[in-house]
């Protein structure tokens, strides 16, 4: 018996007849919807401005940032650290510290980020002199 419901959906696929279980998708975002959100957005690319779109059409944050970025207009805001200043990740600051001292060292990454702030400070000031 399954197999003959699985020949008839088979063969109703490939003619091209809809089925019954086949839902047709409602778009959650008109062209419309889209447009007002891009030109809105570009006046004025801040989290203010995709709150305010987020409650005038009804929608999460996180909804008007993912279709933001989808159309390809979405600036991320830039990582800082908690005093502000901008995120350096360990494998940056190894890359700096090799690239000043023209040595490769592989193991270098395994020290604390801490200790290789104050090293790649202590070269840069000592090849500064």
């Amino acid at each position: 018996m399954k197999t003959k419901n699985l020949i008839k959906q088979i063969k109703a696929f490939f003619s091209g007849d809809k089925t019954m279980t086949e839902v047709t998708r409602t778009p959650n975002y008109t062209d419309e919807m889209v447009d007002s959100m891009v030109a809105d957005y570009q006046d004025n690319p801040t989290k203010d401005t995709v709150a305010k779109l987020a409650s005038e059409f009804n929608k999460t944050t996180r909804s008007i940032v993912a279709k933001l970025v989808r159309e390809g207009v979405y600036v991320a805001a830039p990582r800082v650290t908690k005093t502000g200043a901008p995120v350096v990740r360990k494998s940056e600051l190894v890359a700096q510290i090799q690239d000043q001292l023209g040595i490769v060292l592989p193991s270098l990454e395994k020290a604390s980020k801490q200790d290789l702030e104050i090293l790649a400070s202590a070269i840069t000031s000592e090849v500064e002199r």
